[in-house]
């Protein structure tokens, strides 16, 4: 009990890359450059939906979201991960700590379920294309985007509660933010019924979004393969094909993290795949989504055309 009020009263040390301190400044120069372009990328995406009124459409009202989620997602780590990495200070307070996890939790859930109605957008723009309009009209994407983001930082919610009512002993995290599977590495008890409680919350976060996005890409693909003309099937091809590009890369770094048993998580391995879903999505989104859109580069040609006007 004494390790466990010192642990609460003095906070945390985040081991963060210290194991391999040759990699650190390799790390710190990556993840600086790569946090520069996400902040870039994300907030020209939502300047440019701004701005242009063509991009005013479902598909980048939902990529708009997801910019804004994403330059929060990035935000809620990085800054505290350079630090770290420039060995200005490893230690991080309790309530920092729980506040980085509830709302890292919170935005990683919301893009699950904004991925999904993004595969549901791509779904109704392939597959029923005349009734498009009729089925994502504004209303629904509004109301599609505020469910996502209430389910998420709902089941946030609840699986933050279940891991503070846990004691922990000791006070070093080996991670480089308060990441749930390191929290759980410090229980001072068996872990077994709270952890089985997590792992049906992560997994209907998770497994079930996944699976409505496979079988909308069936139905697309399903779909795709009835059209006759060769330019249209690539172009469909193409832009689902991006989408789930991103997917993939989220997908199937978290669930390798958040669905395996804890006393198989490995925290070195750990660390090293966290920086695909915190770090190289986030940037993902802007490039894919962007760089073989015309609507995109027509609104950024628009934008720059006027200011050099």
């Amino acid at each position: 009990m004494a390790n466990l009020n010192t642990s609460f009263k003095e906070g945390f040390i985040l081991v963060g890359f210290s194991d391999w301190p040759q990699l650190e400044v390799f790390l710190f120069v990556f993840i600086l450059i790569f946090y520069f372009l996400t902040l870039f990328g994300n907030t020209s995406i939502i300047a440019l939906y701004q701005l242009d009124m063509r991009l005013h459409v479902p598909m980048y009202f939902f990529l708009c979201h997801l910019s804004f989620l994403d330059l929060c997602y990035i935000t809620s780590t990085v800054p505290q991960l350079l630090i770290n990495l420039h060995k200005l200070d490893r230690t991080i307070s309790y309530g920092r700590c729980v506040a980085q996890l509830f709302i890292f939790l919170g935005l990683a859930s919301t893009e699950c379920l904004l991925l999904v109605v993004m595969a549901f957008d791509r779904y109704a723009a392939v597959c029923h294309p005349l009734q498009y309009a009729t089925i994502m009209h504004p209303r629904l994407c509004q109301t599609l985007a505020i469910i996502s983001w209430m389910v998420g930082f709902i089941n946030s919610l609840i699986q933050t509660g279940l891991m503070m009512a846990l004691p922990l002993c000791g006070h070093q995290l080996n991670h480089f933010f308060c990441e749930m599977p390191a929290f759980l590495k410090l229980a001072c008890e068996d872990t077994e019924g709270t952890e089985a409680k997590m792992f049906v919350a992560r997994g209907i976060i998770l497994v079930v979004p996944a699976v409505l996005i496979l079988g909308s890409y069936v139905c697309i693909a399903q779909a795709v393969m009835r059209v006759k003309s060769m330019s249209r099937r690539k172009k469909a091809f193409g832009t689902c094909g991006s989408h789930l590009l991103v997917v993939s890369f989220f997908y199937g770094s978290a669930i390798y993290t958040y669905l395996q048993p804890i006393h198989s998580y490995s925290e070195g391995e750990g660390k090293f795949v966290a920086l695909f879903y915190t770090i190289i999505t986030p940037i993902l989104n802007p490039l894919i989504y962007t760089l073989r859109n015309k609507d995109v580069k027509g609104a950024l040609s628009k934008v720059l055309g006027k200011g050099r006007d």
